[in-house]
């Protein structure tokens, strides 16, 4: 694990196996540090099933568990959002290249609504190809600030 602060903003950052075990334990981080953020429980759990999601996205199907090959975490604290950075080292994939869950055909799969949970639960979803290999999901969800 490493540590950061610049300004206002403060990261951290994690090497993870391709195991269970990482998503459970990258899971974790991001509650403690969105709740120490304030954010709203009902947001928190939202970021926290999108972050289950990716790692377990990066660990199965893009890691295929080999011990071989890590995840990269990174999350990010900045005054108005927190940012999840979730990379693997895998042969990386295109999201146009994954079958649509809301078609028809594709109702009664037992996978494929992944990246649509994470789409729904999180303010903003980017991913894509990294330049050395895999793929990399970031992940952004505001702080919401009461209103006076």
């Amino acid at each position: 694990m490493s540590d950061h602060t610049s300004g206002e903003s403060k990261s951290v950052e994690f090497l993870l196996d391709s195991t269970l075990e990482s998503v459970d334990l990258a899971e974790a981080e991001v509650l403690r540090i969105a709740g120490d953020a304030g954010m709203a429980e009902e947001d928190q759990h939202r970021l926290s099933m999108a972050v289950r999601e990716s790692m377990v996205n990066a660990v199965a199907h893009g890691n295929r568990y080999s011990p071989d090959k890590k995840v990269q975490l990174k999350i990010r604290r900045h005054p108005d959002r927190l940012a999840v950075e979730i990379a693997d080292e895998g042969e990386g994939f295109e999201l146009k290249s994954v079958p649509d869950p809301l078609a028809d055909e594709n109702l009664l799969r037992a996978s494929g609504r992944g990246i649509l949970l994470i789409q729904a639960f999180v303010d903003e979803f980017r991913i894509g190809r990294r330049e050395t290999a895999g793929t990399q999901a970031v992940l952004v969800k505001y702080l919401k600030r009461e209103s006076r």
